[in-house]
């Protein structure tokens, strides 16, 4: 595997990769990307994260079959690979374990 390190954005598009299952494509990730996390990307961007995660072996990618609503072209389809699932698990496990850390006092606050 390419390089362990997940940022953010990369995170974020796993994450819809995995809630997209099994209709992964480039633009239904920016539109859901959008719906859910209220983030604006264009398309270049989303393509550029979905094919360096793939490189990183996080992604695998297969053609669909050729749709009418796409005048009979074929869409790739993205789909998490098991060091995907793998990553994400890591990723959130950290998060919870840092979290869990804060003290109590420092997450209490008065309206002034």
């Amino acid at each position: 595997m390419k390089g362990s390190y997940l940022g953010e954005l990369e995170e974020l598009v796993l994450l819809h990769v995995g809630i997209l299952y099994p209709n992964a494509y480039g633009v239904a990730v920016m539109d859901e990307i959008e719906k859910q996390a209220r983030r604006s990307l264009n398309i270049s961007a989303v393509h550029s994260v979905l094919t360096r995660l793939e490189e990183k072996g996080l992604l695998k990618s297969k053609m669909s079959d050729p749709t009418e609503e796409r005048g009979g072209r074929r869409k790739r389809i993205f789909l998490l690979t098991a060091a995907g699932k793998r990553s994400l698990e890591e990723a959130n496990e950290l998060r919870n374990q840092l979290f869990s850390q804060i003290p109590k006092v420092a997450l209490q606050f008065r309206l002034a």
